[in-house]
């Protein structure tokens, strides 16, 4: 009895499903042709992509947003825009950005981004960081006599502070009192850098220092051993790196082996 029930049930289903209006399976009919389903599932996964939650207003946007193209292409179609050479010409170059958006998908898709491969990547980040970095005070002026003007004022009791604010060339440090905050040293120019870590700390230099910016005086304020995130800290953006390195470099093989005459 059970058995025959249960048939007769899923009979009615698949009859039912049958007898269902087209109506149905379409969000709206407009001018007399429907609107199908799946062109509000589309632009839903594209919302979903950019990072915004699906809430039911967002869902009723979403439905009004296809019934509101569907209105305009009717009105296109029936002007023949799409018989028009640039509307030709602006469709193959979508077809292209999409066709080659997608070749790039399955790319990273197939060539994800390793934890080792993110690992190696911290670990060169870590020893091309590490060891000191040093807090930096500098004044930087066009000519040399300036600068010997400067030492020597500070060699009488001028503040290092107010003499940066007023005469530095650097408007970024010189608002600060020539503070240049903590800084590994190699990421001065190299003039600077040497002149840096001869330095002892608290100590000017005697002499200016000429780079390609102009004449430096320079003070050691401070010095520590570097502090460098976790890679915890960093590893979404060590594989986001990484997966645009791969990407360029996939683009790059791409390129090499096309034949170009």
């Amino acid at each position: 009895m059970k058995k025959q029930l249960l048939s007769g049930l899923v009979a009615a289903a698949v009859l039912g499903a049958a007898a269902l209006p087209a109506s149905a399976q379409n969000i709206a009919i407009v001018n007399g042709k429907p609107i199908p389903k799946e062109r509000v599932e589309v632009l839903r996964q594209q919302v979903e992509r950019s990072g915004r939650p699906i809430s039911p207003e967002i869902e009723e946007q979403i439905k009004e947003e296809v019934i509101a193209r569907e209105i305009f292409m009717q009105e296109a179609q029936k002007r023949g825009l799409e018989a028009s050479a640039d509307y030709k010409a602006q469709m193959e170059l979508a077809r292209q950005t999409i066709l080659i958006r997608e070749l790039f998908a399955d790319y990273q898709k197939n060539h994800p981004v390793t934890d080792a491969e993110i690992q190696a990547e911290y670990d060169k980040f870590v020893a091309a960081n590490s060891g000191k970095e040093y807090k930096a005070s500098h004044i930087l002026v066009e000519k040399e006599e300036e600068a010997k003007a400067i030492l020597a004022s500070l060699k009488k009791g001028g503040k290092f502070e107010d003499i940066a604010k007023k005469q530095s060339k650097d408007p970024g440090s010189g608002a600060r009192g020539g503070d240049l905050d903590w800084a590994n040293p190699a990421s001065y120019v190299p003039e600077f850098s040497e002149a840096l870590v001869k330095l002892e700390k608290g100590k000017t230099t005697q002499t200016p220092v000429k780079s390609q910016f102009g004449w430096h005086i320079i003070r050691l304020d401070d010095v520590r051993d570097a502090e460098l995130p976790k890679l915890d800290e960093v590893k979404p953006q060590v594989a986001q790196q990484l997966q645009q390195q791969k990407l360029m470099q996939f683009q790059e093989e791409l390129r090499t082996k096309a034949k170009v005459e």
